[in-house]
């Protein structure tokens, strides 16, 4: 992995909504953002390691952008939830995650260390990039499983009608608190069209959601916000 490039991540916020709004999301987000969207196809690939590399369970997960015209990759380690008064105060779970750029022959050196595949999945969707506090990174996506090995063009959707939103920032450890929270402050834009939560929190259906979408979809999104 010569080719690698350390990056932290303030991630993973993580939340779902049904498809009927996607198109409307999109609108929000061009006015939140001012920037295209740019489409996204992620093959992932969640790999474990194997018992004589120690007792501790470790999972790395390997992501090819088959959207660039020379398909690249990267491996990606999700940590534990973040906790303290500070995780308390935000409604939705935290994660970091450490992620790098990677040569093609990242599998194969996976491969050789002991680990195996324990699934892939293939993200389809777009995201945006933009600067609001900190460098926030939206994908939305709707998540599909391969029913063969590495068969991309046969992938079925795992949770039909449903989106997945991921919210990401670059943080360190001196700006952790104030990414998080401009994230937070971002993710509160959102909340017309859908919940923030936690796992095992169940919060429902937004009940302004099929309004705010069809006044965001009547006004096209030519009002900037």
């Amino acid at each position: 992995m010569n080719e690698g490039l350390y990056s932290r991540q303030l991630g993973r916020l993580i939340f779902c909504f049904l498809l009927q709004h996607v198109e409307a999301l999109e609108i929000l987000l061009q006015g939140l953002c001012g920037v295209q969207r740019e489409r996204l196809r992620i093959h992932e690939l969640c790999l474990k390691n194997g018992p004589h590399l120690g007792p501790v369970s470790s999972e790395v997960r390997l992501l090819c952008d088959l959207e660039q015209t020379e398909p690249s990759w990267a491996v990606r380690h999700v940590g534990g939830a973040m906790r303290g008064a500070g995780a308390d105060q935000i409604s939705v779970l935290v994660r970091t995650m450490v992620e790098s750029k990677v040569s093609k022959n990242v599998l194969r050196m996976f491969y050789t260390l002991g680990y195996k595949l324990d699934h892939e999945l293939l993200r389809v969707g777009f995201s945006f990039k933009f600067k609001r506090g900190a460098q926030i990174t939206v994908r939305v996506s709707s998540v599909n499983k391969m029913l063969k090995l590495h068969a991309t063009d046969e992938a079925v959707p795992v949770t039909p009608g449903i989106q997945m939103v991921e919210v990401t920032a670059p943080a360190s450890d001196e700006n952790y608190a104030e990414v998080a929270a401009a994230v937070q402050s971002f993710c509160e834009y959102l909340a017309p069209l859908l919940h923030l939560s936690k796992p095992g929190v169940s919060t429902g259906v937004v009940p302004t959601a099929a309004a705010a979408a069809a006044s965001l979809m009547s006004d096209g999104g030519g009002t900037p916000l």
